[in-house]
């Protein structure tokens, strides 16, 4: 959620690095900045609440000029928004900090500092940090290094931290337990960072850092790095793929606009493994068969839209695979007792690699015995791969947009990939079956392309959705999830309340809620429920209901008053799910376009959730 970026150069103003860094990082969240210099043997800080801009105007207008700096987006947690709650947290015009995470204990450390004779300043766990580090360091003479060890060895719960000192203008200490941190290495110049989008500019060798580690850093690289063992080790340098190019806004007025356009060619770089190496195992890792052969059932852990597209996944994996499937939220499997099961197949689905409660329903797991796993994200490197047996990335590229566009379909055209490959390996799925599922995947980045086409008639709908207080989005069959993705994608940006509910059980409550001020959106293809969608349909229109519905080019709908009708292309069968998902995503866009939000940064709202 925060965004935490750090630097020494050697021969360069850091202040440059920072400010870039930091606006390359909003899309995480935020709602307040700052960086903090050594500059001329002091520690010169200045934040701001707002924007990163009015941050960096106000640094540009001090001259805060320096060779080593760290900065931060806060997202609050622990304390209100305002500039003494901002990062950097400074302790005794000595020790400076920057902190993405919770400090679970940081109330029983609070007072503990106090009673030391340490005075806060601010409501936030992260001047528990700055303090405690100071007092090592004023302990051990003087050992930066050896002080954050010994502080962070104190804390319970998750954090990615850097810090430096008033009287080591050339060197820095990170640790990492929990939240993600990179080291990148230039030359002459050494940089830290949440994610690797907030480096691509300055260098793209990269080092992620692995939970439990602590690195001192100088101009020239890392020169030391424990890990949780308390073990000297290093790790590897790797050069990143990810281009400059995708992080810029090129034609596009958001980047949401820009991502929900970017799908045929995500969708057809993601199935491309598919396409190429047919429906094998090995695609997921190179143990996989055997892993595929010892297991009996699976449980999909994930949170927001990625729990909607494993609900949609678990229809694939019932039919074509025939293979017992549950799909939990992640936050809330990791607080229950769980029935452990070593034969269940665990696979964790996130957009970043990073989201904490995945992350440690992940690991609570494997905890209980569970002793095969499978992680699904869009960031290579991150710490959901590293923590799982097998994995496939999506090829969706960097996702800057809160609400996640892309990212979803490309899961779904990966975990229709792992169902077609378990249906294969169990022997109900034939090569014939195969080579048609090949071919309805090389397909749908055309239709994809047809729905993008419709934009134009879906904005038109869109402004009847502006002045609306709520909306109801039914769906029924595989087609539900996409329906609650919509409903999801409607709140997040419009600030509209949305629902979404089986069309089935409108019944059992939502007609309630149905008059003429309630728009409802019906995803209605045409596959076996589709005449069961249209009574349910009859039912909104008795009671005044204005429909908008999301049809195939066979579904023998007619636009009447009251229904309005927008077809996609004729029905793609199995991969239907990923064809409606459009729509709806193009729909809530320019509602909020309509609305005046903030499409990209919606308020309250964060891209990567780092935290509980």
């Amino acid at each position: 959620m925060c965004g935490i970026v750090g630097a020494i150069r050697a021969n360069h103003n850091v202040v440059d690095f920072l400010t870039d860094g930091l606006k390359r990082l909003e899309y995480r969240g935020y709602d307040s900045s700052g960086i903090a210099v050594n500059m001329d043997g002091k520690i010169k800080r200045v934040r701001r609440v707002g924007r990163v801009q009015l941050m960096e105007d106000a640094a540009r207008e001090k001259g805060v000029f320096g060779h080593i700096g760290i900065g931060h987006t806060r997202w609050a947690t622990h304390g209100g928004v305002t500039e003494p709650n901002a990062h950097p947290h400074i302790s005794g015009g000595m020790i400076a900090v920057v902190h993405n995470g919770i400090i679970e204990n940081f109330e029983a450390e609070r007072e503990r500092l106090k009673a030391l004779g340490y005075t806060f300043e601010s409501q936030t766990d992260t001047e528990v940090i700055a303090h405690s580090v100071n007092h090592e360091y004023t302990q051990n003479g003087g050992k930066l290094f050896e002080a954050v060890r010994a502080a962070t060895a104190r804390f319970h719960g998750a954090y990615a931290i850097a810090v430096m000192a008033q009287d080591k203008p050339e060197e820095m200490v990170v640790a990492r337990m929990g939240c993600p941190l990179l080291v990148a290495l230039g030359d002459q110049e050494t940089f830290i960072a949440s994610d690797v989008s907030a480096v691509i500019a300055f260098t793209r060798r990269i080092a992620y850092l692995e939970d439990g580690d602590i690195a001192v850093l100088s101009a020239n690289g890392i020169d030391k790095l424990i890990d949780k063992t308390g073990a000297e080790t290093q790790r590897k340098v790797k050069v990143s793929e990810l281009s400059l190019a995708s992080l810029e806004l090129g034609p596009y007025s958001h980047f949401m606009q820009k991502e929900i356009h970017e799908q045929p060619r995500a969708i057809a770089d993601t199935a491309e493994v598919f396409l190429d190496g047919g429906f094998e195992p090995e695609n997921f890792g190179a143990n996989a068969r055997e892993v595929f052969d010892d297991i009996h059932s699976i449980k999909i852990l994930a949170c927001g839209t990625s729990y909607y597209a494993a609900l949609t996944a678990k229809y694939w994996l019932e039919s074509i695979a025939k293979i017992p499937t549950d799909v939990e939220i992640a936050s809330e499997y990791r607080y229950r007792d769980v029935i452990a099961d070593p034969k269940q197949l665990i696979i964790t689905i996130s957009q970043s690699g990073e989201t904490l409660d995945t992350m440690e329903a992940l690991k609570y797991a494997k905890s209980l015995g569970h002793k095969h796993s499978l992680s699904i994200c869009n960031v290579m490197e991150s710490a959901l791969p590293r923590e799982s047996e097998l994995v496939l990335y999506t090829r969706a590229g960097a996702e800057i947009g809160v609400a996640s566009t892309k990212a979803f379909t490309t899961q779904l055209v990966v975990l229709f990939g792992l169902a077609v490959t378990l249906g294969k390996q169990r022997g109900l799925v034939s090569a014939e079956k195969a080579r048609e599922y090949v071919e309805e995947l090389r397909q749908l980045p055309g239709s994809i392309q047809h729905v993008l086409n419709l934009e134009p008639q879906i904005a038109a709908w869109a402004q009847k959705f502006a002045k609306k207080n709520s909306a109801l989005f039914l769906g029924r069959g595989i087609h539900f999830p996409i329906a609650l993705e919509g409903a999801l994608k409607l709140k997040e940006i419009t600030y509209i309340h949305a629902e979404a509910y089986p069309a089935g059980e409108l019944k059992h409550g939502p007609l309630a809620l149905v008059d003429e001020n309630m728009p409802v959106v019906v995803i209605a293809p045409n596959d076996g429920l589709l005449d069961k969608v249209k009574a349910n349909m009859q039912e909104v229109g008795a009671r005044g209901g204005e429909l908008f519905v999301f049809a195939d080019l066979d579904s023998n709908f007619n636009a009447t008053d009251g229904v309005h009708v927008i077809r996609a292309p004729r029905h793609v069968g199995v991969l239907s799910p990923i064809v409606h998902t459009i729509p709806v995503q193009l729909l809530s866009y320019h509602a909020a376009l309509a609305r005046g939000t903030d499409v990209d940064k919606p308020r309250n709202l964060a891209k990567s959730v780092t935290v509980e």
